[in-house]
Order: C-alpha cells, then structure tokens, then sequence
C-alpha cells in the first residue's frame, strides 16, 4: 500500500517540509512516484521513517542517523550507548540547574535564607513543599501579614531557626501527647496548646491575631501540605489536624469572650504576662 506525503505527515506528527528534507539529504526517498510525480511512501518507507524519528528524539543528528542506518547492526549499538553516556551527563547536568532553581524558589518562596545542608540541620523532616509555598505566594502576595511573615523569615538567621524549631518541637510533644491522652480540644490544655501555637507565630513571624490563627488552622486541616510544616508525616495521626483547628476555634472563642482585656493583636492584657513568652511554635 503506497501514502502520500500528507497522509504520512498526518501519520507521524511532522510537517510535510520535514519529509522533503529528509528526501533531499537522501535520508528518507519514497519508493514510488504517482503518474503526476508526487511522492508516495511504502510500508517500508514507514518503517524507515519511525527509526529515523527515533534516533531524532534521543537528538542524534541526520549525519549520525545516515551512518546507522547504512548498517545499523554495525553502527547502532555503539552510536546508541555513546548517546546514552551523553545523556546520561546532560540529566546530571539539568539536576544540578533544577537544584540551583529550586533552592532559588524555596529562598523566594518561603523565606527561609539557608543552605540546603542548614536547611537539613535545622529542619530535620519539616519540608517545605514548593508547590504550597507557590500557591500560599500567590493567594497572599496582597496581603501585608504574609509580607511581614516572608521578612521576618528570611532576617531569620540559621540560630533563629534552630530556636523556632527547638520550641516547635516541644510544643509538637505537647500536642501529640493530648492527642494521645485523648485530652479533649476543647479543654483548657487544649486551648492553651493552640494559644502558644499563635504567639509563638506572633514571636517569629507577624501579628497573630485569633481571627488570623482560625484561618491558618483551617488552612492545616485542609491542606495535608501546610499540616506538615508544623507536624511531620511520621508523626501525624489520622484526626490531627481537625483536634487542632477544633482547639483554636475554642480558643478564638475564649479570646472573644474577655474580648476586653485583649490588645489590638489578641494578646492578653495581663501586667504579669510575660512579654517574652508571646507566639512559641512556628507556623
């Protein structure tokens, strides 16, 4: 059965141009002409075509694909593992730039201005997941809180960082114990373990208010993502994130009913508070 050069350029997802080229570099000639002079390709023109698009895709130039062709059990195997070597250092080569890129957008995008090896130290499991801190970026990018937040992270030193981490760590422990204990979210223990969550936010970050903390704690139970930005993916437990959402809205609740002894950023009033102690785990 013989095709025309459009039927195999339908075929083969190449222009019709492509297919004189290759006719003219002697690549690739239909082996027959219709009585009117066109171009006209065989079963075995096809079969030709598909190798020759295959060393194409591995970019092999047509040079290199007219030497294997004219003997391919002499030539292929050779020429196919001299590619793979190359492509094998080119992929090293675009993992070390996507290195470079990526490390660039965690900088960008969550703030944090260290080395991927102090990025390891500090952090230990907590990963920074690119695609939230993207999509946080560009939900937030207008709001003057998340402004603050990406400031204050990024004159974070690697110091600052090991502190944030040692207190999230043991608010962490605290968590997953009245979690554990079956401690109920609502109680005072529960309310006070959210309480520190938002100060600690307020201490590192920027204002917390309880409105804001509700938010962010909707945010963890929605988003497995941000959850694990607070608590690791070997430390959670199925309910975890809904206990501590439940926990801030119980404690936004207490805020509000003594909603006149509280500051403009929903801190207590308290002349014996300590102001040190404000905002302990990070976000």
């Amino acid at each position: 059965m013989s095709y025309s050069v459009g039927q195999v350029s339908g075929f083969a997802g190449i222009t019709v141009r492509t297919l004189h080229h290759y006719d003219t570099a002697g690549l690739l000639t239909p082996s027959e002409r219709s009585p009117a002079g066109y171009r006209l390709y065989s079963d075995a023109d096809l079969a030709r075509l598909q190798q020759i698009l295959f060393y194409r895709e591995l970019g092999f130039s047509l040079d290199e694909i007219a030497t294997i062709l004219q003997d391919p059990e002499a030539n292929a195997l050779d020429q196919l593992r001299a590619r793979h070597k190359r492509l094998s250092e080119q992929i090293g080569k675009l993992q070390r730039m996507m290195d470079v890129a990526e490390q660039a957008m965690a900088v960008q995008q969550t703030g944090v201005r260290l080395t991927p090896q102090e990025r390891f130290e500090v952090f230990g499991e907590i990963a920074f997941d690119l695609s939230y801190a993207t999509e946080a970026q560009l939900k937030w990018q207008d709001s003057e809180s998340h402004r603050q937040s990406m400031a204050s992270a990024a004159a974070h030193t690697k110091e600052d960082w090991a502190r944030i981490m040692a207190e999230a760590a043991a608010w962490r422990e605290n968590l997953l114990a009245a979690f554990d204990d079956g401690r109920p979210a609502e109680s005072k223990a529960g309310m006070d373990l959210a309480e520190e969550h938002r100060r600690h936010i307020a201490r590192w970050f920027t204002a917390c208010p309880p409105e804001m903390h509700r938010r962010i704690a909707d945010d963890f139970a929605r988003d497995p993502r941000a959850f694990a930005l607070i608590v690791p993916a070997s430390q959670q437990r199925p309910g975890l994130a809904t206990y501590l959402r439940t926990a801030v809205e119980a404690n936004a609740a207490r805020h509000a009913a003594s909603e006149g002894h509280l500051t403009s950023d929903g801190h207590p009033k308290d002349s014996h508070e300590d102001s040190d102690h404000r905002c302990r785990i990070v976000r």
